[in-house]
């Protein structure tokens, strides 16, 4: 086709210079001519990759390089005619009046084929009918995926955009038909069943909106990925590369927006350093050692009594479960004389407490379980810390030890107590960072209402009016280790949680999600719940701190001699309440100790 372009461009060019007089064309030296063009402009092409397939058919980059080469043809038959005029008779100038004919025929052929393909996509019969929400570079980076590629299985019936300046804006072939406010009116009439959002950053509010707006229509709302998950292979993927948009789940609609790191801050006492995480095989230690793996620690000490978890943590981290890595450590927090000789070993400079036992019901039935683990195996870990030094001790606490009413939140409160005191007696940063829920974790909400909807139902809720706050695991996570750069000595570090979320609010949207007809029944409030969480104490004062999305108090010291079990059970037992069930108290070989 180029060739026949650069036949036409110079037949048509001695034409116009010999205004149409065909008799005064030599026919000999407008062959010699066109053979020299055809040959350069092979050449050249070639050389250039234009016909090895290195550009994408009719796109920018093609357009530049066809127009490089169309200019080296030019030249070289202007050389060829200024040199042999005598014996070729023909003009000068004819290779100049070719050159544009000959790149536009070029240009125009590349992108007629361009549109016939674009403008007739196939799909298979079961592809949906599909809307993308965002007309930016992920919109039109999507539709056009899905019009070149024939076994999509998604028909892009059209674009949503709420930008006015976008309307009738074609992408791909694909035309922007209007605004979130006219999304259902939209789907009704192009009867799509899905809509993707092609949205670099779009807020938990906003989800919120456009899931409400298409609720009862039998629409599926799919998400993009952040762009990192999008681009980096997962350690469980042996295939890597580019990831499918998901389904929206309700973490989408009670989530909250990414969190902005500061990764100098963290590098600076994590990188380069030993690292302990105990509870590494719990839902926030095995995060915490995933991102702790990123910075770059010397070691990253591995400690948990849960061999199965420890196995799933190392497989996420290094891609096996073998368990023979050495920083893969089984232990009990409650084995102190274990602990000493784990710490005195493997001499940890930053320690990460995440090891406890956290269901507010059953410890509230058994909290000698509670104190065992949360109180004097948190003063465990405190001790092996001390004795060999520990520069930085991040202890991870909840929103219960505010102002406690359950054995669970007093015995973290202990534990945040028990970490103050030991930060005045080392002056080292020892420090508790408190937060709510974390969404996904073992034995939360959001797991045991997908199973009782998957029983059927129906989905129990304690109260219609209970709130409690949500974070991400991954969030959490990451806050905790900020934390770890900006506490100091004894303080509580807490959270930045958002909004409470009304779980009712949450029971009816996992429901309706899964477009089945569950009950709700209503259990009534456990004894010591709270009908809404706080994460500051009545008698703490919180105070912002340098990073947005976590503040400060302190803690007041609770020195190891004073703690009294007895005392502890009774506060316990008295905030429980005459209908609570009874509170064991069978154990008669634990120490005094709250």
């Amino acid at each position: 086709m180029d060739s026949f372009a650069w036949i036409v461009a110079l037949f048509l060019a001695v034409l116009l210079r010999y205004e149409l007089d065909i008799g005064l064309i030599n026919f000999a030296g407008l062959g010699v001519l066109i053979v020299t063009a055809v040959a350069t402009q092979l050449i050249a092409g070639w050389y250039m990759a234009l016909y090895r397939g290195r550009y994408t058919f009719g796109s920018i980059h093609e357009a530049r390089i066809l127009i490089a080469a169309t200019l080296i043809v030019c030249v070289v038959t202007s050389i060829v005619l200024s040199i042999f005029i005598g014996e070729l008779h023909v003009a000068r100038s004819v290779a100049v009046i070719a050159f544009p004919f000959a790149a536009l025929t070029m240009a125009a052929v590349r992108y007629a084929k361009r549109l016939y393909v674009e403008g007739k996509p196939t799909f298979g019969d079961e592809a949906q009918r599909t809307l993308i929400y965002g007309a930016g570079f992920l919109g039109n980076s999507l539709a056009h995926r899905m019009v070149q590629d024939p076994e999509s299985p998604y028909v892009p019936m059209g674009l949503i955009d709420d930008d006015p300046t976008k309307k009738h804006l074609r992408l791909s072939s694909v035309g922007v038909l209007g605004g979130g406010s006219n999304l259902p009116e939209i789907i009704k009439r192009t009867k799509s069943t899905v809509i993707v959002l092609a949205m670099a950053h779009l807020s938990t509010k906003r989800i919120r909106e456009i899931s409400e707006s298409v609720s009862g229509l039998g629409v599926k709302v799919l998400l993009l990925p952040p762009l990192q998950d999008m681009l980096s292979p997962d350690v469980n993927d042996s295939k890597g590369g580019l990831k499918d948009f998901r389904e929206m789940d309700v973490a989408d609609l009670i989530g909250r927006a990414p969190v902005e790191t500061e990764v100098d801050q963290i590098a600076g006492y994590v990188r380069g350093k030993r690292v302990l995480v105990t509870g590494a095989g719990g839902s926030i230690g095995s995060e915490l050692c995933r991102q702790l793996h990123s910075f770059g620690p010397a070691a990253l000490i591995m400690l948990d009594r849960d061999e199965s978890g420890l196995q799933q943590t190392q497989l996420s981290i290094i891609g096996n479960g073998l368990l023979e890595d050495h920083n893969v450590v089984l232990a009990d927090i409650r084995d102190a004389e274990s602990l000493n000789a784990i710490f005195a070993e493997r001499r940890p400079e930053v320690v990460f407490h995440a090891a406890a036992l956290k269901h507010a019901p059953l410890l509230q039935m058994y909290p000698q379980e509670g104190w065992k683990t949360n109180v004097l195996g948190s003063l465990n870990v405190l001790q092996a810390a001390r004795s060999v030094g520990v520069e930085t001790y991040v202890n991870v606490s909840t929103d219960k030890a505010a102002s406690p009413t359950t054995a669970l939140g007093h015995s973290k409160r202990a534990a945040e107590k028990l970490t103050s005191w030991m930060a005045g007696e080392t002056g080292n940063r020892y420090v508790s960072v408190r937060f709510g829920n974390v969404l996904g974790s073992r034995g939360s909400m959001l797991p045991l209402f997908t199973e009782q909807i998957n029983r059927g139902g129906p989905v129990t809720v304690t109260h219609p009016d209970i709130t409690r706050f949500f974070m991400t695991i991954p969030e959490a996570c990451q806050l905790v280790i900020q934390a770890g750069a900006i506490g100091n000595g004894g303080d509580v570090l807490i959270l930045d949680m958002g909004e409470p979320v009304r779980i009712m609010d949450v029971a009816k949207r996992m429901i309706e999600m899964s477009g089945r007809k569950i009950e709700i029944k209503i259990s009534g409030l456990r004894p010591s719940e709270k009908l809404h969480e706080q994460l500051t104490g009545d008698d703490e004062v919180q105070a912002s701190d340098s990073h947005p999305k976590i503040s400060h108090t302190h803690a007041q010291p609770l020195n190891p001699a004073d703690l009294n079990l007895e005392l502890w059970l009774q506060r316990c037992k008295d905030e429980a309440g005459p209908e609570a069930p009874s509170i064991d108290e069978s154990d008669g070989d634990v120490a005094a100790g709250a």
